[in-house]
């Protein structure tokens, strides 16, 4: 790796997590005390823009802003806070859902009917990885149980559905404007 793109894919990772963190800052609240949030469709755009590991860096970069106790998370709450509420499972999740997302995402073809089908794949089970440890975080942190707080994630969908459209849309114009991005798969 040269100097140059060492230094190119810090600023991508510097610039995928700050807008994981702005994002994080549009929370609408529900009545099981996990709000709707944009953070989880960003986490997935990282992942299918940057592809693996750069997607990872991004959440874990993001993570650890957090952990130094910097409001980030939603509703303004650190790390520490946020591990201690029901949305420890989502915040579990981030890392395993990018490192997921962009192993899918960059495994497309060159072509842009593939790399949609690609993406639609990656983000699905990208999101459905939030959902899933989500649920089992919700579960372990109130008086819900599993199977409840499973089917808690349904009222999640709808809203995480425009995002995640919007975002495989920009991630195939992203990739479209700048195919480097997918060539150095083995760097990714």
């Amino acid at each position: 790796m040269t100097k140059n793109s060492f230094t190119r894919d810090l600023a991508y990772i510097a610039v995928f997590a700050a807008l994981i963190i702005v994002l994080g800052f549009v929370s609408i609240p529900t009545p099981i005390n996990v709000p709707i949030v944009l953070q989880n469709g960003a986490v997935i755009i990282a992942a299918i823009i940057l592809g693996p590991r750069r997607g990872l860096l991004a959440v874990l970069l993001f993570l650890l802003i957090a952990a130094l106790g910097l409001p980030v998370l939603s509703g303004g709450r650190s790390l520490l806070v946020a591990l201690q509420g029901p949305t420890i499972g989502y915040i579990v999740a981030y890392p395993i859902a990018a490192l997921i997302a962009g192993t899918i995402a960059y495994r497309a073809g060159r072509t842009k009917a593939s790399m949609f089908t690609s993406f639609i794949i990656a983000s699905v089970v990208g999101l459905a990885t939030q959902y899933i440890l989500g649920a089992i975080g919700m579960s372990f942190r109130t008086e819900m149980d599993l199977s409840a707080a499973l089917a808690a994630q349904l009222g999640f969908i709808l809203p995480d559905l425009p995002e995640i459209i919007a975002g495989i849309f920009i991630a195939i114009s992203v990739h479209s404007a700048f195919p480097d991005l997918m060539n150095r798969r083995s760097n990714a």
